[in-house]
C-alpha cells in the first residue's frame, strides 16, 4: 500500500507539525530525527471511533486531521502518515503489518498493526510510530537480539519461527516482552482496510470499547484510558487522577495531549461510566 495513494503530500506541512527543520538527502541520522519528532508532537489517540466517526487511511485525510487538524492517531493513522512523509522525503519505505501480542480478543489471525521497514544503504531499519506508551522512539536495526536504550526503555527485535520477527521490551523484571510480530512481506491496502475495519468497528476491538489517549515518547508518558490518567515509566505505571466530571477529562486532554473538543463532548466509553 502505498500511504500517499498518489496524492501530493505538504512535506513542509508535515515538518512544521513535528517541529522539524527541512530535510535534505535521505539518511539515518533524517530518519532517526523524523521519527522521534512525530512520536515526540502527534499522541496515539482513538477519539473518533469513540466519537462514531470513520478512521479513513487515505493521504488526504490523514493530513486534515494528524497535520492540519493538530489531531492524534493510531497505528494504521500514524504510520501511514510517517510512510507518506519519508516516501516524499525520498526514503525506500515497505509498509508491513503485525499480529499483537497478546492477540487482540475477536481478532484471530488478523494482522492489527501497522509499521513500516525502511531501508538505508541497503541495511533494513524499522520504524513504528503508532504503538502508543509501549513503543520505540527511534527506528531500530532489524538485526536479531540487538538491545537498543530509548526514552530509559530497552527494546530488541528477534527472528522467530516460520520467518516471523518480533519486537520485544525488557520489563522491569529483566524478562523480554513480545510486543508484536510481523513477517517482512509488504501489506497491501486490503490488508490495512480490514485491520482498520476490525480495529475501528469491531463491538470486541479494544479500540471501540475503551477510550485511549497516549504519548508514545519521554521517560515519563501520560496514558489516559477511558476516565483514567497515569503515567507510564520505564518500571512500571503510577496512578495520576480519576475524571469523575466530563469537563476535567476533556480539559486533561487539552493539556496532557494538546487535544481539543467542544464542551459537552461526550465519548461512546465514557457513557458506561467506565
Amino acid at each position: 500500500m502505498n500511504a500517499a495513494n498518489g496524492a501530493a503530500f505538504d512535506v513542509a506541512a508535515y515538518l512544521e507539525r513535528i517541529g522539524h527543520a527541512p530535510v535534505g538527502e535521505p539518511s539515518l541520522s533524517a530518519l532517526r530525527s523524523i521519527h522521534a519528532a512525530q512520536a515526540r508532537s502527534i499522541p496515539f489517540e482513538n477519539l473518533d471511533i469513540q466519537l462514531g466517526r470513520p478512521i479513513r487511511l487515505d493521504s488526504a485525510s490523514l493530513q486534515a486531521k494528524l497535520v492540519d487538524g493538530r489531531r492524534g492517531g493510531y497505528c494504521f493513522e500514524q504510520n501511514g502518515l510517517l510512510q507518506a512523509a519519508l516516501e516524499a522525503v525520498g526514503f525506500d519505505v515497505t509498509p508491513l503489518a503485525a499480529w499483537v501480542s497478546p492477540d487482540s480478543e475477536g481478532a484471530g489471525d488478523l494482522r492489527t498493526h501497522m509499521l513500516l521497514e525502511v531501508s538505508i544503504g541497503g541495511e533494513p531499519w524499522i520504524a513504528d510510530v503508532g504503538f502508543g506508551a509501549d513503543g520505540i522512539v527511534e527506528p531500530v536495526p532489524l538485526v536479531d537480539g540487538a538491545p537498543t536504550e530509548q526514552d530509559g526503555r530497552v527494546y530488541r527485535l528477534v527472528r522467530q519461527p516460520d520467518d516471523r520477527w518480533a519486537l520485544q521490551r525488557r520489563a522491569a523484571t529483566r524478562e523480554w516482552l513480545d510486543l508484536y510480530a510481523f513477517r517482512r512481506q509488504a501489506a497491501t491496502r486490503k490488508d490495512y482496510e480490514a485491520g482498520n475495519r476490525y480495529t475501528s468497528e469491531d463491538p470486541v476491538s479494544p479500540f471501540v470499547r475503551s477510550l485511549t489517549a497516549q504519548w508514545g515518547a519521554g521517560e515519563v508518558r501520560p496514558v489516559l484510558r477511558n476516565r483514567h490518567l497515569v503515567e507510564a515509566w520505564p518500571d512500571g505505571e503510577r496512578h495520576v487522577a480519576r475524571f469523575h466530571e466530563d469537563g476535567d477529562l476533556l480539559a486533561a486532554l487539552v493539556e496532557r495531549f494538546g487535544l481539543r473538543f467542544p464542551p459537552g463532548t461526550r465519548f461512546r466509553a465514557l457513557r458506561r461510566d467506565a
